[in-house]
């Protein structure tokens, strides 16, 4: 069976499954409505730490670690790390693999990471390139308002379009062995460019990319959105999500009964302290490895798709007046019933 369906879809037919998965928090993301599903919460934003960029390595060393213990792994056991995040040169990630002794590739998809990171490893275990690999990311507030915007300290008024960056980390460890959680496919995204240029209006940039991948999911795969449960972007927020649905309803493709978006689903609604929501790589982490997949496994939903967005700027282009190219990575997973699984 071809594992490439049409220009942009992996199909993994050998089975690979979602064996743990962890995460860990920051204190906003901790009191939101899926708080309590989080593996660890800091009750503050250093996480006991001297720095903001040494708390979101301590991030998202926890959640590597937290999905180990789950399954009674170490690191000896493990085949690959791939791991990214926001920072300059993706240094939580570089940093963190410096403390555990696993095979590393660093990647870079902005805030699509999460889900490049999946498919990425997925493929990988598939092809029997590893038996274990870990897919991990993470996000800090204070961390991307420095680099990307302002420090927090400056005090500087924002838009109604700004977006939340998530602090969080997730970690997923995928492997063939059987589980309730199946990863079947993953649709690689292009780069979009709608030559938006302004950085306090994610939203509007990464949905055009959003819709471009959800609609070639669908092209390559033949399904529909009722083929699926849920259809969950990573962080539109209340700007870019209506824009998708728009996009893809006038290609076709009403997803309105499924579609929601992580960066409504993680902060509390209504809270004028996110602004549109949330964003960042932890952003479609925390949400997908935690609230999503509990679903998945105890059965309410029976496959989803998760379509995360990345904006591929740095502060040196935006002060050059570029516009924003945008990218999304969609995963599918599907629910395994154990009869199904030991046929």
């Amino acid at each position: 069976m071809n594992n490439l369906l049409g220009k942009q879809t992996w199909s993994f037919n050998k089975g690979v499954y979602i064996l743990s998965r962890a995460t860990a928090s920051g204190p906003k993301e901790g009191s939101g409505p899926i708080g309590s599903l989080f593996d660890k919460v800091y009750d503050e934003l250093h996480c006991g730490q001297n720095s903001w960029e040494l708390a979101e390595r301590a991030l998202l060393s926890d959640s590597i670690n937290l999905c180990l213990e789950k399954v009674n792994k170490n690191y000896n056991d493990i085949d690959l790390l791939l791991a990214g995040d926001l920072i300059n040169q993706i240094v939580s990630a570089n940093y963190a693999a410096r403390q555990i002794n696993i095979p590393f590739l660093g990647i870079f998809g902005a805030c699509s990471t999460s889900m490049e990171g999946l498919a990425i490893a997925s493929a990988l275990v598939e092809s029997s390139y590893a038996n274990y690999a870990i897919a991990a990311t993470c996000s800090h507030n204070s961390t991307a308002e420095r680099q990307f915007r302002y420090p927090t300290e400056y005090g500087g008024q924002k838009p109604e379009t700004a977006t939340t960056t998530v602090t969080g980390g997730g970690a997923v460890l995928v492997s063939k062995e059987q589980t309730k959680i199946k990863v079947t496919h993953a649709t690689i995204g292009k780069v979009q460019d709608l030559g938006i240029t302004d950085p306090f209006d994610m939203g509007s940039a990464m949905a055009p990319a959003a819709a471009d991948t959800i609609r070639q999911h669908f092209i390559d795969t033949n399904r529909k959105p009722e083929d699926y449960d849920l259809i969950v972007t990573g962080d539109l927020s209340a700007v870019g999500k209506p824009i998708c649905e728009k996009l893809l309803l006038e290609d076709g493709f009403d997803v309105s009964n499924v579609y929601n978006d992580c960066g409504l689903i993680i902060y509390k609604q209504g809270d004028s302290e996110v602004f549109a929501g949330g964003s960042g790589c932890a952003c479609s982490a925390l949400v997908t490895y935690s609230h999503l997949l509990n679903e998945l496994e105890s059965g309410n939903y029976k496959r989803i798709l998760v379509v995360a967005t990345g904006a591929l700027l740095n502060p040196t282009m935006i002060q050059q007046k570029e516009s924003i190219p945008c990218i999304a990575h969609a995963v599918a997973f599907e629910y395994e019933s154990e009869r199904k699984r030991m046929k």
